[in-house]
């Protein structure tokens, strides 16, 4: 039986992909931060489930985490690590609490890092263990490419998972491990709900206010049309078992229009769609100042 390693699979992406993969027969190792959690999972998902429990953050843990799945594998390798957890950051770059900052590049930057440099080991550096060499999952965004506002800190640091993926592929070809990226853009969860119960009134007084409403309510809406989480399972199933995978893989649910006018529409061009449509052409900030 194939064994993969998924982190953050109490729910979204990850519960997704934990999901298609078991029913594609493998074995999934899956980091939880709560034991509630890893005790729902564990109901929900039968025997081939094992929890993991660890923050991407705390690297004693991830490298007891690892230990425990080395032992629990007998001599054989990893066939995937699935870097999926993650956290969004929101907020004006000029306002945004650096802290906020920090806290995303930590789990979306250092956090894959670590998990990497813990597992590694059994996704075939180390060459005593027998079977193929693994490959690495990193889960990126449409925002590892492309900037949206208020969304600055958490695109950051997925540009940074980008370049960060792009130089470990290249780095690891000498033990044969491939690293592929998915960027997908919204996905169809319950985040969506919770998306509008967020506060903005720590930036009652900026003259973003009330674009950052419009913002939300567009974001949240695009939100709800997304992929499912069912559809990145089988997305990230294709990654780690196709014979010839992609570098990256995006899933973006849009149209075709949209889809070329990002792709080849000039950037100011597409600076100013999304300026007039939320609201960010000269003038809004003194007219959102007044209200």
């Amino acid at each position: 039986m194939q064994s993969v390693v998924i982190t953050g699979v109490s729910s979204g992406i990850g519960y997704g992909a934990a999901e298609v993969l078991i029913e594609k027969g493998f074995r999934v190792f899956g980091s939880v931060r709560k034991q509630a959690d890893a005790d729902r999972l564990s109901a929900r998902l039968g025997q081939n489930y094992t929890p993991l429990l660890f923050d991407v953050t705390d690297r004693p843990a991830i490298e007891a985490a690892a230990q425990r799945v080395r032992e629990e594998l007998h001599g054989r390798r990893l066939q995937g690590l699935v870097n999926n957890a993650g956290i969004a950051s929101t907020g004006p770059l000029l306002e945004i609490d650096p802290d906020a900052v920090r806290e995303a590049m930590e789990t979306n930057l250092l956090g894959p890092i670590m998990v990497t440099q813990a597992f590694a080991p059994l996704l075939g550096v180390d060459r005593a263990l027998q079977g193929p060499p693994g490959r690495i999952v990193n889960i990126s965004s449409q925002a590892g490419i492309r900037a949206l506002p208020f969304l600055g800190s958490y695109a950051a640091s997925k540009f940074a998972l980008e370049g960060y993926s792009e130089a470990l592929r290249r780095e690891l070809m000498i033990f044969g491990i491939d690293v592929i990226v998915i960027g997908p853009g919204p996905v169809r969860t319950a985040i969506w709900d919770k998306a509008e119960e967020i506060d903005i009134e720590q930036y009652a007084h900026s003259p973003y206010r009330s674009i950052m409403e419009n913002f939300q309510k567009m974001f949240i809406a695009q939100g709800r049309r997304g992929y499912s989480q069912e559809h990145l399972g089988r997305l990230i199933h294709k990654a780690l078992t196709a014979e010839r995978p992609a570098v990256r893989y995006a899933a973006v649910n849009a149209s075709l229009a949209e889809k070329l006018l990002v792709r080849f529409a000039p950037k100011r061009m597409i600076d100013r769609v999304i300026a007039r449509k939320i609201g960010l052409l000269p003038g809004a900030a003194d007219r959102s100042a007044a209200d």
